[in-house]
């Protein structure tokens, strides 16, 4: 098949959305599908990646990791053209989303959206946020679910979420996988020795981007207080974002910055290696979609400790490969890390656990799944192909339009509060 993928987010970037489209994507052509994607320039980016077709774009929108696309050249319009998808994927409702809604009218080919995020944690970065943008970005993204021929769903839990939103299309749960034969390598000695942890100490781990919408306050609290009552006990926080030094603050006050080891973002067999390098994974976010992180912790034997939240349960089942905590309970979050590591019984039931666990969420499942939709939908009878192109333009405005239609309807939805909100 020929797959289009168009992201908002793409390798150099590091994130979870990225890392998704990227390991589809390597995934698909592993098994002899053309893959093209369709994303914004990025700092650090190969000048000449191979089926790759970059979009001018303003980088860290407003201090976050995120870019604003602007307006798609022509040059992008003739590379897909000249492509022929089969099918067209969409990672995002906003920005470039628009412009997947376009390429599949146009080309008139099936449009898949993955619902990846829980866009209204994210409003803060936006001017003016406010429990009116919340609602309005909940509809936009739902009206541009149901612009696509077929959603999917990382986790059952936010299919469960999307249906009470009203939307209408099919959904599939079609989660992240995670390559299980990554994490065969790396080594969790040498990562503390590099990082100056001593290899008999128990650490307590964290990967993920630093940033208000992942409860950065409340995970360094909750590691700290760990490290408060376990003297031999390390914490290694790997990533980097606005909140870092937030949470060097708060294990300032705990009396355990210097048992703190910020290691950056870190990638392939350096990142396998941090995994390893950790007896716990603590994880606070309560706006995941699934929690990519978790999966990976699990695939390198990590027993997960986090809050109870969509996306998470899916994920983390307590007391086999982790404990999830009911909402954000400082004291019972520090519990439940030290009831983790407090026995070697407990450390191996939990680690085996994990590893059965990221079993269930590998890529070769994953890809299975998105094929198998892919092959359904592009069966579907399309319109011929040869048209005047008067009747390709009508398709662009009506497209358009249905774009503009999705935008205004949920803002018309959004500003009329109801009186239960009030």
């Amino acid at each position: 098949m020929n797959i289009l993928m168009v992201t908002n987010t793409y390798a150099p970037h590091v994130g979870g959305v990225a890392r998704s489209v990227h390991g589809f994507t390597e995934e698909f052509r592993r098994r002899g599908h053309r893959v093209l994607v369709v994303a914004p320039m990025f700092d650090g980016a190969a000048e000449s990646d191979a089926d790759v077709i970059r979009v001018r774009a303003i980088q860290n929108f407003n201090g976050s990791d995120f870019s604003v696309v602007l307006a798609t050249p022509k040059h992008v319009l003739r590379a897909v053209a000249a492509f022929a998808p089969d099918i067209v994927h969409s990672h995002h409702p906003f920005l470039l989303g628009a412009t997947a809604v376009r390429l599949a009218r146009t080309q008139r080919v099936p449009l898949v959206f993955t619902h990846h995020t829980l866009y209204e944690h994210y409003t803060h970065y936006v001017p003016g946020d406010s429990d009116t943008l919340k609602r309005f970005v909940v509809r936009l993204s739902t009206n541009y679910a149901n612009l696509s021929g077929e959603v999917f769903a990382p986790s059952k839990s936010i299919a469960d979420l999307l249906q009470n939103r009203q939307v209408k299309v099919p959904i599939q749960v079609v989660p992240t996988g995670v390559d299980l034969a990554d994490f065969e390598g790396g080594s969790g000695d040498g990562l503390r020795i590099a990082v100056g942890i001593p290899l008999g100490a128990t650490v307590v781990g964290h990967v993920g981007r630093l940033a208000e919408e992942k409860n950065p306050r409340f995970l360094a609290q909750a590691m700290a207080g760990f490290l408060a009552a376990q003297p031999n006990s390390y914490a290694l926080v790997v990533g980097d974002g606005s909140a870092r030094e937030d949470m060097a603050v708060e294990f300032w006050r705990a009396g355990a910055l210097d048992r703190v080891r910020f290691a950056g973002t870190l990638q392939a067999s350096l990142l396998v290696s941090a995994y390893k390098a950790m007896d716990v994974f603590a994880f606070a976010s309560t706006s995941e979609t699934q929690g990519m992180v978790l999966t990976e912790a699990m695939a390198a034997g990590v027993p997960v400790v986090a809050i109870d939240a969509s996306g998470v349960r899916d994920v983390v089942r307590d007391r086999v490969n982790g404990r999830l905590v009911p909402g954000a309970n400082l004291a019972a979050f520090v519990e439940a890390l030290t009831w983790v590591t407090s026995g070697s019984r407990n450390a191996r039931s939990l680690a085996a656990g994990a590893r059965r666990s990221a079993e269930q969420f590998s890529t070769k499942h994953s890809a299975d799944r998105a094929l198998a939709r892919y092959r359904a939908l592009a069966g579907r009878p399309l319109e011929a192909t040869s048209e005047l192109n008067w009747r390709r333009t009508a398709r662009l405005i009506r497209a358009e339009w249905d774009i503009i239609s999705a935008t205004m309807g949920a803002a018309s939805r959004a500003l009329q509060r109801r009186p239960q909100e009030g």
